[in-house]
């Protein structure tokens, strides 16, 4: 009994410290369906301080990089206002898609950074990214709506939507982290 109480022990500590291994970036995700929408919500924190972290968030041609993001140029840019060209592609199970979309980015201060979509292929893209410090670094807070204009069921775009968007910030926060030391640069 001894050794069966030590070894469920390392068991549940190994699953405990685990997991931190599996999450660096203490990346949260909550995907809700409200009607034809989804409303997805994301945070996790990075090792940047937050003009690190704004300059990452606004460096739109470098998010070429990000699973999905096929093509991302600025087309414009107006004071605060940046419109970004982004051609996205994608499988959903059997189905390939392939979205094209302008999306107006506002750069509101260090610490906030307001889009929406002004055309493309999807019916409503519209949120923000809000940075605060953290102790491990930076906060990065990202929430937006969104409602895909396509003829796929929406079970399956919810299902899709729930199991890649984790993959995606994932990488994102994973490609902040490695971007430290360039995006020191930016801030001197």
């Amino acid at each position: 009994m001894k050794h069966f109480a030590i070894l469920f022990f390392i068991f549940i500590s190994s699953c405990c410290f685990g997991q931190n291994n599996l999450n660096p970036y203490n990346l949260q995700v909550n995907v809700l369906r409200l009607g034809d929408r989804f409303q997805i919500q994301v945070s996790y924190v990075v090792p940047l301080d937050e003009c690190q972290a704004f300059a990452f968030i606004t460096d739109y041609e470098g998010s070429k990089n990000i699973p999905g993001i096929i093509d991302s140029k600025v087309i414009s840019r107006e004071g605060n206002r940046v419109r970004v060209e982004r051609l996205i592609e994608e499988r959903i199970m059997f189905f390939p898609i392939s979205m094209k979309s302008t999306v107006e980015y506002t750069e509101t201060s260090n610490q906030e950074l307001n889009f929406e979509q002004i055309s493309g292929d999807t019916k409503f893209y519209k949120g923000a990214w809000h940075l605060s410090q953290d102790k491990g670094g930076t906060l990065f807070q990202y929430e937006s709506q969104v409602e895909p204009n396509l003829l796929i069921p929406k079970f399956i775009i919810e299902y899709f939507i729930r199991n890649s968007i984790r993959k995606r910030f994932e990488k994102m926060a994973e490609r902040a982290s490695q971007k430290k030391s360039s995006q020191t640069l930016a801030c001197q």
